[in-house]
């Protein structure tokens, strides 16, 4: 069925508008509780953690098993923060959840993901003011699994749609900061990259991916309008930075990510409506001199790569190749070495 431009993007987001500028929220997604008992025969074992107390923050911990037998290696730690618009989902949301869980098992990382606060309560910049709190707050290894599982020195910062965009938001704020001082002030944690599956970034004016997808059932244009509509401060409009990352001064922090060091990964489908807006992103990235790594599927929709298990497999095969090391030189045999 598809959401025809005439039909409410309210009715189709599950929510209601109130009258002093809050939402209710309609949707019935089934939430997951985390496991955290060794006993338990899972793959991945899942607790949760406060951030902030007062604004109800926290993150979801996924930590394979068999990091529980091996403490001779520490894991990657990717930092994740979930997708809806900035308006809809938590990481306890059962999709969220199994992705999470599945990009642990797939990769064989230490997952952390990031319960950030929600628009149009809380809009943006919160979302990036939770996930930079939430940088802080590990760097202090406030938890054993991260103690004593995690590789500091090897982190990642990873979203889906709107999650991307606050990764890359969050990204651009510990650049200018870390650059500036001269210091990693996140020490020691260390970011290695940015992985952007399908961001949520947006302009005034349509590209051609929104208009030859007009019609999409599953986040048309006029939807995301609503979305930006609930999520940017007050008064500003789609060219603000935090929907175009080409407003700001976003360009010159980027010269700064090179200079760290990062690289990024973008993946995306070409059926989603704001495919061209992500390969601008990956466009802009690339002009500043960071390395990219694009990857953008023939098929698939918004979300594919959160609910579909073959467009989740290849995500996670991105990632994997992505935060691998590179291979030692005295690792490589003669004929891979000619």
């Amino acid at each position: 069925m598809f959401v025809s431009s005439q039909v409410d993007p309210f009715h189709h987001l599950k929510i209601l508008p109130n009258s002093d500028g809050t939402i209710t929220r309609l949707r019935a997604d089934p939430l997951t509780h985390p496991t955290s008992d060794a006993t338990v025969p899972i793959p991945v074992l899942t607790q949760d953690a406060t951030i902030n107390q007062s604004s109800k923050t926290f993150a979801r911990i996924f930590l394979p098993r068999r990091a529980l037998h091996n403490s001779s290696k520490n894991l990657p730690l990717i930092v994740y923060f979930h997708g809806g618009g900035f308006v809809l989902f938590s990481a306890a949301t059962h999709f969220f959840h199994d992705a999470c869980l599945n990009l642990a098992k797939d990769t064989n990382s230490i997952v952390v993901s990031v319960d950030y606060r929600l628009a149009p309560e809380h809009r943006l910049p919160a979302a990036y003011d939770d996930a930079v709190e939430a940088l802080h707050w590990l760097k202090s290894n406030p938890h054993d699994w991260l103690r004593n599982h995690a590789d500091y020195s090897n982190c990642y910062l990873v979203g889906s749609s709107a999650g991307a965009n606050i990764a890359y938001h969050a990204a651009l704020r510990v650049a200018a900061q870390t650059n500036s001082h001269g210091i990693n002030y996140l020490e020691p944690l260390k970011i290695r990259g940015l992985i952007l599956s399908q961001p949520f970034f947006g302009a005034t004016q349509r590209v051609p991916s929104e208009v030859r997808l007009a019609e999409d059932p599953v986040l048309a244009p006029h939807v995301c309008d609503v979305l930006w509509e609930l999520s940017l401060p007050v008064g500003v409009d789609r060219e603000h930075e935090y929907c175009n990352p080409r407003g700001g001064d976003g360009g010159v922090i980027l010269e700064r990510v090179r200079e760290l060091g990062w690289r990024v990964l973008v993946s995306g489908c070409h059926e989603d409506p704001l495919v061209d807006h992500q390969i601008g992103l990956a466009t802009l990235v690339a002009e500043k001199g960071v390395p990219v790594l694009t990857s953008f599927s023939p098929t698939g929709s918004h979300g594919a790569e959160v609910r579909d298990p073959l467009h989740q497999n290849r995500l996670h095969h991105l990632v994997q190749n992505f935060i691998a090391p590179p291979p030692s030189i005295h690792n490589l045999s003669p004929q891979n070495s000619a």
